[in-house]
């Protein structure tokens, strides 16, 4: 115990027990005190971090600069020998007991988040590739207003809770996300002077200004991660960005017009969107929508996602501190917006592990996390889930050494399997060794190796890889303009099974046949547009288009707590926006009073007999096309049946009914390397044992992974019913906290057991067949195994200027369309394998070339 200090003689002169280059360097230290909170003062630490800045340049010729000194060789050897004692070599240790729950598709992975923010107490943190502050997290829209996902975050902020989130800084030249505008509007919800203000802490990374990053400029690479941690409590991770144009439900409709009031629209502004048609168009103007409703469908999403509670949570709340303050340390160091955080369990000397620094001016302060001790949140054994997070990281990413984890682990647990390989993913571009330069990642060698155990050993093993048919770019495949898509196109064909490099090129050279084990799938959905004839007389009757009365109800709806002038606008700027803004919603109204009044006019007074959609016609027990209303002449309802692929843009391997891995890594080289994109997925492995079969006999299925591979498969095949809008009463899509999911057992749940059944098999292949067989037939649907050449891409494809997604014969009869359309059941269609396989994809030259690959592969 220390005694009271005694306080110097003043006349006493006091002692310098500095060194000597400490004198040498600060020979007047009471001077230097004196002038500590004065201009003076403030002008030279303005001129450190000037020098600082300046030094960046520095960085063009040492691309090592953040690993070369020795404090910073000491962090990178503890990061290493911690990956080194982790199976997989992730940053991460295996984590026992989590409780976690599978989200399939938009509608039940939103409205579960809009649950868990509205709980959160503390901390929020967010990390997205795009983020769109006027996403409905319910739906519809019209009925939901206070659950966009902006008028949430402003209330959480308000109470106090403490939000941080990472946008990926897009390329504006070759992205349309507009991070900017993300920025800008979460920052306006609350402005000086209200409550919440500098509640909302967001940052956009990697910067594109050479005069501020210099040395680390980065153009092709992107931050990818999709996750959201909460209170320390729960998170979210998986393949869904909180953006426009992700949510949907199970049956997947194309269709947004409604006669009935375009108060029912489910997707509103951009929020409809078509990126085979139109990528989205400035979002800033999130309203407006060049791609109209009336005369096109949308595009379908088809993703998957996890809720998490346990020890698993800590791992990706470190994850995203390590990345906030790297991006500070990288962007924002002399930003006093923005602080450092530190994290309980990595303090003092280990704090440098999630790059904490503590620069001789530190601006933004630094706030320990999590905001109450880890002893108070839910650690322990929550549940039954072993599992894992793994990444894909490197130092333009994250400031770290390259951590590839992500592959580690799909390689280890592909090579392993034993009985089948499930895949959904975005993309499929690997090598099976090192002859498929440019690519790298070894998950097609993986599952070579699987195959050609499995076939020599005789059992029967299957990879089941389901991908978009075309990926979701704009532009017909055609022209020299869908050059970059082609490319993708042609290094997916080359992976699977084009050459002797391709997966079944490789198998073959073994001695086995591919066609036992490899089977490549697509997904694919129709519609019929609600384009009454009623509602064309109300069009011309009021002289407005549908389409300007969608455009105002997004207005509507989406305008509210938007119209703020940004803090960076001056007072007569924010008047002027002001003015416009309401000038806009009173020409809105207008528009909306005359369109309504014609309704009485034109009949449109009883209810619409003819369904908004009927999507739902192709999953179970939903009825029957041919049996659908239709309001007007029989031959006129024609031109509104439209198809179009259905994108999968989960990013899901199962294996052996076991093992499941999740989140935002697709597979191709900027997912798995680690130096592209940065990713964030998780393992997970489940000790709760389901009863079930496989190939006939007995076996032991994680409870886990095969309730969502029967709950996927029976999606696919249409064996389960459509779903509603209103989600508040499915536990599916409630927070992991609340329920655990309804697995819908029962006859299907029975059927889809054993992936290896010989009648699962033959229905799986059924149904893709047929349902191929009909988009061939009624729509023309590309791309298509009877397309080997260009020339047959034209011969292929409908003539007289059909709107693309449309019927291809305006001249069939409407019964035979319904007919047809009656034995499409569910989504499941064949990847086309022989697709343009006669024609150079992807020719070499100014798009495709030794500098770009790279960013196609």
């Amino acid at each position: 115990m220390s005694g009271p200090t005694s306080t110097p003689d003043p006349a006493t002169p006091a002692v310098d027990n500095r060194s000597w280059s400490e004198k040498m360097k600060h020979p007047f230290p009471e001077l230097r005190d004196k002038l500590k909170g004065t201009h003076l003062y403030d002008a030279k630490v303005k001129a450190l971090h000037m020098r600082a800045e300046i030094g960046k340049f520095g960085n063009l010729i040492n691309p090592n600069h953040r690993h070369d000194e020795e404090h910073e060789k000491v962090t990178d050897e503890k990061r290493t020998k911690i990956a080194e004692s982790h199976r997989f070599q992730s940053f991460a240790p295996e984590r026992p007991g989590n409780k976690i729950k599978w989200y399939v598709d938009g509608r039940d992975y939103f409205w579960a988040v809009s649950v868990a923010l509205e709980r959160a107490k503390e901390t929020i943190y967010i990390e997205d590739w795009w983020l769109s502050p006027e996403l409905f997290l319910r739906r519809p829209p019209y009925f939901n207003q206070e659950w966009r996902l902006d008028q949430v975050l402003k209330r959480r902020a308000e109470a106090g809770v403490q939000i941080y989130i990472i946008v990926y800084k897009e390329v504006a030249a070759a992205l349309t996300c507009n991070s900017l505008h993300t920025k800008q509007a979460l920052r306006d919800l609350c402005p000086p002077g209200t409550p919440g203000h500098g509640n909302i802490h967001c940052m956009r990374h990697p910067d594109h200004n050479v005069f501020e990053n210099a040395g680390d400029m980065t153009f092709y690479w992107a931050h990818h991660e999709k996750f959201i941690v909460i209170d320390y409590n729960l998170a979210f991770i998986g393949g869904l960005d909180l953006c426009f144009g992700r949510w949907d439900d199970r049956q997947h409709p194309l269709s947004d017009v409604h006669p009935s009031g375009v108060q029912n629209e489910v997707f509103p502004g951009q929020d409809f969107n078509n990126n085979r048609i139109m990528d989205f168009q400035n979002v800033s103007d999130w309203k407006s929508n060049q791609l109209s409703k009336v005369d096109y469908g949308r595009m379908p999403w088809h993703d998957v996602a996890m809720g998490v509670i346990g020890e698993c949570v800590y791992d990706i709340a470190e994850h995203f501190v390590l990345r906030w303050n790297f991006v500070k340390r990288d962007k924002y160091k002399r930003d006093g917006r923005f602080p450092w955080l530190t994290l309980e369990g990595t303090e003092g000397p280990d704090e440098d592990i999630v790059a904490v620094q503590r620069p001789k001016h530190p601006e933004g302060g630094y706030i320990h996390h999590p905001l109450s001790p880890l002893s108070t949140k839910a650690g322990g054994k929550q549940g039954t889930v072993h599992a894992q997070i793994v990444r894909s990281s490197a130092d333009w990413s994250s400031g770290i050494l390259t951590e590839h984890s992500i592959q580690n682990a799909y390689c280890e647990v592909i090579r392993a399997a034993q009985h089948f390989v499930y895949i959904e993913n975005q993309f499929f571009i690997t090598a099976t060794g090192e002859e498929q330069s440019p690519i790298h990642n070894q998950i097609g060698k993986a599952i070579v190796d699987a195959c050609v155990r499995a076939g020599k050993e005789g059992r029967k093993f299957r990879v089941i890889i389901i991908i978009p048919a075309i990926p979701g770019f704009a532009g017909d495949l055609r022209e020299d303009a869908a050059m970059g898509t082609r490319a993708i196109m042609d290094y997916q064909y080359k992976s699977i099974c084009r050459g002797k490099n391709s997966i079944m090129g490789q198998i073959t050279e073994q001695g086995v046949d591919p066609k036992n084990h490899i089977f490549c799938f697509n997904l694919r959905s129709y519609d019929r547009l609600n384009k009454t004839p009623a509602m064309k007389k109300q069009e011309e009757e009021s002289g407005i288009k549908y389409q300007d009365i969608q455009r105002d109800e997004a207005e509507e709806i989406m305008g509210g707590g938007m119209t703020a002038p940004s803090s960076d606008s001056s007072d007569d700027e924010g008047l002027r926006k002001k003015k416009t803004n309401t000038e806009a919603r009173e020409k809105a109204v207008d528009r909306k009073r005359r369109f309504e009044a014609a309704r009485d006019k034109v009949g449109l007074q009883d209810a619409v007999t003819s369904a908004d959609s009927i999507a739902k016609d192709a999953m179970l027990n939903e009825g029957k096309v041919s049996e659908e209303p239709w309001e007007g002449e029989p031959e006129a309802e024609k031109e509104n049946f439209v198809q179009e692929e259905l994108y999968i843009h989960g990013k899901l391997l199962i294996v052996d009914d076991r093992i499941a891995i999740c989140g935002s890594s697709n597979i191709n080289d900027r997912s798995q390397l680690g130096i592209h994109d940065s990713e964030l997925s998780i393992v997970m492995e489940d000790t709760n044992m389901l009863p079930s079969t496989m190939d006939g006999q007995p076996y032991q299925a994680g409870h886990h992974a095969a309730t969502l591979r029967r709950m996927l498969w029976r999606e696919h095949l249409g064996l389960l019913p459509a779903q509603t809008l209103d989600a508040i009463d499915d536990p599916n899509a409630q927070p992991p906290n609340d329920c655990p999911n309804d697995i819908q057992e029962g006859e299907t749940f029975e059927f889809v057991a054993d992936p290896l059944s010989d009648q699962v098999w033959d229905l799986w292949c059924s149904r893709a067949s047929t349902n191929t067989d009909m988009f061939r037939h009624l729509f023309r649907a590309d791309p298509d195994d009877h397309i080997k050449t260009f020339d047959d891409y034209q011969a292929f494809l409908p003539k007289n200027n059909i709107k693309q997604g449309h019927l291809q014969d305006p001249y069939m009869p409407v019964a035979e369309v319904r007919q047809k359309l009656d034995s499409i059941k569910g989504h499941l269609v064949w990847m086309p394998l022989e697709f343009l396989k006669d024609a150079e994809m992807a020719e070499w030259g100014l798009q495709v070339n030794a500098y770009t690959e790279s960013v196609y592969t």
